[in-house]
């Protein structure tokens, strides 16, 4: 018996080795997240490529409110509410295609999200 039990900790360990080996999994991929700073009044990175299913997520540095909206003219796909210094709006991009996006509070920060599969 004391050798069974010996061994059930490199049991274990063998089956995380070959589950690393595997590689990361679809649920990975969709947990990925990019990270898009609102600061002195832009954008940053104003133009981002993600794959399908990754999430972005804007972070208002600013001491003023800024909104994060679909490029007029474009399906309403990004909608923020007002976000208030260190505020946070997320969405996950699932299909494919180039996203315009814009503060509705000052038009001229504008950036754009590239969705392609890597």
């Amino acid at each position: 018996m004391f050798h069974r039990d010996h061994l059930k900790p490199w049991g274990a360990a063998l089956a995380l080795v070959a589950c690393v080996a595997a590689g990361p999994s679809a649920s990975v991929a969709a947990d990925a997240v990019t990270t898009v700073d609102v600061s002195k009044f832009a954008f940053g990175p104003k133009e981002i490529t993600v794959a399908p299913g990754t999430r972005v997520r804007w972070i208002n540095h600013d001491e003023v409110p800024h909104t994060v909206a679909s490029t007029q003219g474009q399906e309403k796909v990004i909608g923020s509410k007002a976000l208030d210094t260190d505020d946070q709006y997320e969405i996950a991009f699932q299909k494919e295609g180039d996203f315009g996006y814009y503060c509705t509070v000052h038009p001229f920060m504008t950036g754009v999200v590239h969705v392609h599969k890597q």
